[in-house]
């Protein structure tokens, strides 16, 4: 039986914040022209005039997209910047093969005056239906209860048994929280991170300090943190899922930062 295999990333966008948002497009687009990953989960992803920022970016490297919405943080709307006013703010899957459905459960949060959502997705792999969980979860330390919760939320998404096959579930997000942290107990517990089995680096960091806009308020449980992940469960009991390679991604192309996250990508091998 011939092993199956995929390279999976994850990555937050950060939507339209910062300075010279639209100069850091054609940053984005070039780090994933050259990584070439087959699945992409994004985050903080924009949307606005009929299109987003997924689609645009899927229509360029001829992929597919999903998009869903609201997701965090809240879009700050408004006439504080003009590129702002009625932009949505969410996250999406892009996918190298075709979407076989998506759906995008509510996820629970007690502390926030909107329903943020996850976005659930199968892929059409040659191996057949690939699930993806994709989420960002709440950055807001004073609201723990709800990060856990979502954190439980998600984890009962990508163990759920109907997405039980021949590819391995994969949960990838932006999870707003370092490893051993009580959020991701639930998936520490029942999955396997891609980024330790693929013997990536223990201080690795996801939201850098050293970056020029650095959201330095966040705090310590997030900055300078590996607070984006990529987790995996296999898809059936006989299944075993290698992590071949793990590297991290968003470094500065022409001096421009692709954002102010870095991306996760891992490489996948599997049979059975």
């Amino acid at each position: 039986m011939a092993d199956s295999m995929i390279r999976a990333m994850t990555w937050n966008l950060w939507w339209r914040f910062g300075p010279h948002w639209r100069d850091r497009q054609p940053a984005v687009l070039e780090t994933l022209r050259r990584l070439r990953p087959d699945v992409i989960a994004l985050q903080e992803v924009w949307s606005a005039e009929g299109t987003t920022q997924a689609h645009e970016l899927a229509a360029a490297l001829t992929m597919h997209a999903v998009f869903a919405s609201p997701s965090y943080p809240p879009a700050p709307g408004g006439d504080e910047e003009e590129d702002w006013a009625g932009v949505d703010l969410g996250i999406a899957v892009l996918s190298r093969w075709p979407i076989l459905d998506s759906a995008a459960p509510v996820m629970p949060a007690r502390h926030r005056g909107w329903d943020p959502v996850a976005l659930t997705v199968r892929v059409d792999h040659p191996a057949g239906p690939l699930p993806i969980v994709a989420a960002c979860l709440d950055y807001g330390v004073p609201y723990t209860d709800d990060r856990i919760a979502q954190g439980a939320f998600v984890t009962d998404l990508a163990t759920d048994p109907r997405f039980d096959g021949p590819c391995p579930v994969l949960l990838m997000g932006d999870l707003n929280a370092a490893t051993g942290s009580p959020v991701l107990r639930a998936a520490e517990d029942v999955l396997v991170d891609a980024w330790t089995a693929g013997g990536g680096a223990p201080g690795a960091i996801t939201l850098p300090s050293t970056h020029p806009s650095a959201p330095l308020e966040a705090g310590p449980q997030m900055v300078d943190q590996r607070i984006d992940h990529i987790f995996f469960r296999a898809g059936r009991e006989d299944q075993d899922v290698q992590v071949e390679g793990v590297q991290l991604a968003g470094d500065p192309i022409g001096g421009i930062f692709p954002s102010d996250h870095r991306g996760v990508v891992a490489d996948l091998r599997w049979r059975g």
